[in-house]
């Protein structure tokens, strides 16, 4: 099969874009009207706005019969809203699934950018990377530039994917078949969405690729609150961590980063331990300690931080470098089982 790269035979495949919104009136209009033509399914999902984002939507919808808009009469959060978005894609038959938010801060002439990989079968999951044009990243303040940075390397730790620079961008496209594997109960409501698919990719062994691009910062008022990060993503990174290590490494497999963990982690924890009660107890004497008290704790701390570097470094090339997926056929609109492995 041919490697697609013109937008000209886009309109051949059964692509969906799926928007959360929420109280989006004065943006949605302009995400709308951005929407390239070959996007055969526009799935907008509101999320219990309170002002006439609905309104604006559903006057779209009346001339425009690839939008469909679902609503939701409980506020879930943007990952509450793309679960509903990505259910309906799937029982729509979408061979590829992209996410745009509501507020205009994605620029849509990028989308095929993000699908092309799909396509071609290059990748199972793509995402923005807005941290490799330099001259746009000036645009992204300051706050939002630091928070991302720090939460992106703990974003790595916890999903795995140390290759993907900019974990937390939310401009992201999806293979369908991919989607139809992935537990979407399991994937979180909140604004922990991104990172927590990642999570859940990962366990599928699916390939994730970053596209350049930069980010759009307008008027739009964000509705994530940094207070709210700071108590609300470390606790889910680090569960998210602890469950992929435990699958990976102990349920679904075992390796040489199970040995080095078993290994490491007793003896880190004994030497500093045993070093620290010895340290206390002779001090308070004023006795030097014997030369196998000394030994016996550095020892183990030397071993087992040797034994955990070990582990961190086959970790980081585990990353999956395959692609599950096939190229897609022309004309092939369905979920189709041309996702088997390679």
């Amino acid at each position: 099969m041919n490697t697609i790269q013109n937008d000209q035979f886009l309109h051949k495949y059964k692509i969906a874009v799926v928007i959360p919104v929420f109280c989006v009136e004065q943006e949605i209009e302009s995400v709308l009207l951005g929407i390239p033509n070959y996007i055969g399914l526009i799935i907008v999902v509101d999320d219990c706005s309170t002002d006439h984002t609905c309104d604006v939507v559903s006057r779209f919808a009346s001339d425009d019969n690839r939008i469909t808009l679902i609503r939701h009469t409980n506020n879930q959060g943007v990952g509450g809203a793309m679960i509903s978005g990505f259910r309906k894609a799937l029982e729509l038959g979408a061979q590829i699934v992209a996410k745009i938010d509501g507020d205009g801060q994605m620029d849509p002439s990028f989308l095929s950018k993000l699908i092309y990989p799909l396509i071609n079968g290059d990748a199972d999951y793509t995402k923005g990377n807005r941290f490799r044009d330099f001259a746009a990243l000036q645009q992204m303040p300051l706050v939002r530039r630091f928070g991302n940075v720090c939460l992106g390397f703990l974003s790595k730790i916890a999903t795995g994917y140390w290759n993907v620079f900019d974990p937390t961008n939310g401009y992201v496209a999806i293979r369908g078949n991919i989607l139809s594997q992935l537990q979407l109960e399991k994937v979180d409501k909140t604004y922990f969405f991104e990172t927590s698919m990642l999570a859940n990719l990962y366990l599928i062994d699916a390939k994730i690729m970053d596209i350049p691009m930069p980010a759009r910062y307008g008027k739009e008022i964000s509705n994530l609150r940094i207070f709210q990060v700071l108590l609300e993503f470390p606790p889910k990174l680090f569960i998210n961590f602890l469950r992929r290590v435990v699958l990976k490494y102990f349920l679904y497999d075992l390796s040489m980063v199970s040995i080095y963990m078993v290994s490491g982690i007793p003896l880190l924890f004994f030497g500093l331990i045993f070093g620290l009660i010895k340290w206390i107890k002779y001090s308070n004497i004023g006795v030097a300690a014997p030369t196998g008290t000394v030994i016996l704790p550095t020892l183990s701390l030397i071993v087992g931080i040797q034994f955990l570097i070990s582990a961190i470094n086959i970790d980081i090339n585990s990353v999956p470098v395959n692609a599950i997926c096939r190229p897609l056929n022309f004309n092939s609109h369905a979920v189709e089982d041309e996702g088997e492995n390679k």
